[in-house]
């Protein structure tokens, strides 16, 4: 894995310091991230399933795409970035919520994140990025609230905890 920095926040986002990625969730420290929610004009929302070979959570579903903004990059700018690098999509984005969660990962790593959330709306077929994803699918949102119900174990414990605080969001 490249050596990859993140930015590290007090619990009002202020920047406090900058630590390499895993190392970051090996010890639970908390950091910016940025999540990207992307709906057809259906209001399906675009899911993503991570690719096996990352190293959490890989073969879980998820949001669109997330990732953390470099040292010096805006999260506006970063959510642009991953959603580009992850789903080959470039459509704008619009941030929605900001939230903190404290999540314990697969293999003992810990997602401590400070996040940005963003929504965006594209008719685009996504261009999967076979390092950060294996497959993508538009689904319903009730689809997804049922699915997340019966297989929980199916998703990453972010989405889970996100997904329904952007359930009723209209972009």
């Amino acid at each position: 894995m490249p050596h990859i920095e993140v930015i590290l926040v007090d619990d009002n986002d202020r920047e406090v310091g900058f630590m390499e990625k895993l190392a970051a969730h090996k010890v639970g420290a908390r950091h910016r991230a940025v999540s990207v929610y992307v709906f057809n004009s259906r209001n399906e929302l675009l899911l993503q399933r991570r690719a096996a070979r990352k190293y959490h959570c890989g073969g879980l579903w998820s949001n669109t795409c997330c990732g953390h903004p470099l040292p010096g990059e805006s999260t506006d700018h970063a959510a642009q970035r991953r959603l580009e690098e992850e789903m080959g999509l470039t459509c704008p984005v619009t941030k929605r919520l900001e939230l903190s969660y404290f999540l314990p990962l697969p293999q003992g790593l810990i997602e401590h994140e400070y996040g940005h959330l963003y929504l965006a709306r594209c008719d685009v077929e996504p261009v999967l990025n076979p390092d950060e994803a294996d497959a993508c699918a538009y689904r319903s949102l009730e689809d997804i609230r049922q699915d997340l119900d019966e297989h929980p174990d199916d998703y990453t414990p972010w989405f889970k905890f996100t997904f329904p605080q952007v359930m009723d969001f209209k972009i």
